[in-house]
């Protein structure tokens, strides 16, 4: 079963989001607090949104995807952007990956989404195999940028005085 997350679920949402982030080889890079998902997914102002994958037999949370929507100038629509999708190992290959696509596939389709896009790591080689046979599109001659830390900060500074500025959306 696929459902939306409810704030009873954040305790089992970190704890798979720190599952996920010891397969990627970055667990000390997972420091999101349980409050800080509670404000991010069921705050005032919802930064994203969540399905739990449920396993049928026994009610267990046994995956999650957590997205948020994102904008196109391009096409000038909105998409959804995957940050997660995780499935437990004892519970891969029973569907539940595919179910949790198929199910943000439909909230596109609903809100008119014109693109869902997400990131795999180049040497995940499983899950990229398993996305192919979905048809999704690798993008190779897209790279991912980061500023973060002490080069953020020290870009952070040298803004000039910007007038209603987006923090205070």
């Amino acid at each position: 079963m696929i459902r939306s997350a409810t704030v009873n679920d954040v305790p089992e949402i970190r704890a798979m989001i720190r599952e996920l982030a010891a397969y990627e080889r970055a667990v000390e890079q997972a420091r999101a607090t349980e409050e800080q998902l509670r404000e991010a997914l069921f705050g005032e102002h919802p930064a994203a949104h969540a399905l739990i994958a449920e396993d049928d037999g026994t009610g267990e949370a046994v995956g999650y995807a957590l997205w948020f929507p994102r904008f196109s100038t391009w096409t000038g629509t909105r998409g959804m952007h995957l940050e997660d999708l995780y499935v437990r190992p004892r519970a891969r290959g029973a569907g539940h990956g595919k179910a949790l696509l198929a199910a943000l596939a439909a909230t596109c389709r609903r809100n008119r989404y014109d693109r869902f896009e997400w990131w795999v790591l180049a040497w995940n080689t499983p899950t990229i195999d398993f996305y192919k046979s979905l048809g999704v599109e690798l993008l190779e001659e897209w790279k991912v940028c980061r500023l973060s830390g002490e080069p953020l900060r020290e870009l952070a500074a040298q803004a000039p005085d910007v007038v209603n500025p987006a923090s205070d959306v």
